[in-house]
């Protein structure tokens, strides 16, 4: 059966063994996946989710219940005082643009201090070759940046800057987006918000948490931060949402970005759910058991991939705080054969070959394999990379770990 899927006997036989090394990491996997399925079941519970709720509304979309409750619920999990749950949010970069033009001000000035964000981030902030005529940048927002030193934060520097107490607001990046660092855990994140609280109050700290939910124990607003931003395309729509992204934190924050989203004046009160609000429910329900397969799927694409000789990051046992999974493949050939093979082993369009393209928003041409359900779904199966040295394939994704497996012994036999 294997053979005929076109998977070598090498390969399959090296699986065998991976997977028995392995083993210990997915216990731990699944411990943090009963974790995170409590809390989401816990506030289904305490919100008092009613079938009601799953029943969805058009045109103005005015005090929805349902849409109302959806909101609540991801304010609970995230324990923050509220939230902004929509499909009317069409990406991760789209939420990240509502939520940084929501909270700044001509004049404000932000600051990343985790390093280069990622590539469509950089067009919105106005620091990309591709220039926008709408960058915060054009609206008079300034921008400065504090790289991370040996994949941590830079806490002396952090503070002597926030210290002046002149900026308005900080953005960290939790996942490494196309760059070479560690994503970064909770923990890291945790210390360093303590450290900013010691000599700076009032400045907002924002997270882009995509690809980070439920990765951990925790979020990041368990731990301080004052808002985070992420897409149900990836952790917590669990390849059931077919569309949409959250922002959840303080409750003026989240109106301003409403504001934003929406129309001043009105903010959150109007926005039609659009028959998706079943399937933003299923799809949290569903998150805790999909992002542990996932992290699976990641464990053992890295060990594998380690063992062929790749360098490849995380290690398989080294601490993780996103769903991301990078390969060093060295060659621009090996690069594109490795997303042709996860194109080729997914459920959808298998028989298409991606091919190096421009994309909006990023200065390389990309390769993206993507046979999903939902057109641009990454918590599905799916790998992309910049055609770019030094040729890294970022891979995340696996609905399950059995289709996630599947799909990389498919791309190793592709580059053999």
């Amino acid at each position: 059966m294997y053979k005929e899927f076109g998977i070598k006997k090498e390969i399959l036989e090296l699986s065998e063994e991976v997977e028995k090394e392995i083993k210990p990491i997915f216990e731990k996997i699944d411990k943090i996946k009963e974790i995170n399925s409590l809390k989401v079941l816990s506030a289904f519970q305490k919100c008092g989710l009613a079938e009601m709720h799953l029943h969805s509304s058009t045109g103005y979309g005015i005090d929805e219940a349902g849409r109302n409750k959806i909101e609540e619920i991801y304010a609970e999990i995230m324990k923050t005082e509220d939230a902004l749950v929509r499909a009317q949010l069409i990406s991760g970069t789209h939420a990240l643009a509502v939520t940084l033009f929501g909270l700044l001000r001509p004049g404000d000035t932000m600051i990343s201090i985790s390093g280069e964000p990622y590539d469509t981030l950089q067009t919105i902030i106005g620091i990309s070759k591709e220039q926008s005529q709408s960058s915060l940048k054009e609206f008079g927002i300034k921008y400065e940046q504090i790289d991370l030193v040996n994949n941590d934060f830079n806490v002396d520097k952090i503070k002597t800057r926030v210290a002046k107490k002149d900026i308005k607001l900080i953005e960290i990046q939790k996942s490494k987006g196309y760059s070479t660092r560690n994503s970064l855990t909770i923990k890291q994140i945790e210390n360093i918000i303590k450290e900013i609280r010691k000599v700076n109050n009032e400045v907002i700290i924002m997270v882009d948490n995509c690809y980070g939910e439920f990765v951990e124990e925790k979020e990041p607003t368990e731990v301080g931060a004052d808002i985070i931003v992420g897409s149900l395309m990836k952790n917590l729509g669990a390849g059931i949402a077919t569309s949409g992204a959250y922002i959840a934190g303080k409750r003026k924050l989240v109106e301003l970005c409403a504001e934003r989203l929406t129309s001043p004046g009105v903010g959150k009160e109007i926005g039609p759910s659009l028959n998706q609000n079943t399937a933003f429910i299923k799809g949290l329900f569903f998150a805790p058991s999909v992002v542990a397969s996932s992290v699976k799927t990641a464990v053992f694409a890295s060990r594998i991939l380690e063992k062929l000789g790749y360098t490849v990051n995380p290690k398989y046992n080294e601490a993780r705080g996103d769903i991301v999974q990078t390969i060093q493949l060295g060659s621009e050939e090996k690069l594109i054969k490795f997303c042709q093979g996860i194109q080729k082993g997914s459920p959808i369009d298998s028989d298409v070959t991606p091919e190096p393209s421009p994309m909006a928003g990023y200065d390389d041409k990309v390769i993206m394999a993507a046979g999903t359900f939902t057109e641009g779904s990454t918590i599905e199966l799916s790998c992309d990379g910049p055609i770019r040295a030094p040729y890294i394939a970022y891979m995340q994704g696996g609905l399950t770990y059995e289709y996630g497996k599947l799909g990389i012994l498919k791309a190793l036999s592709n580059i053999l």
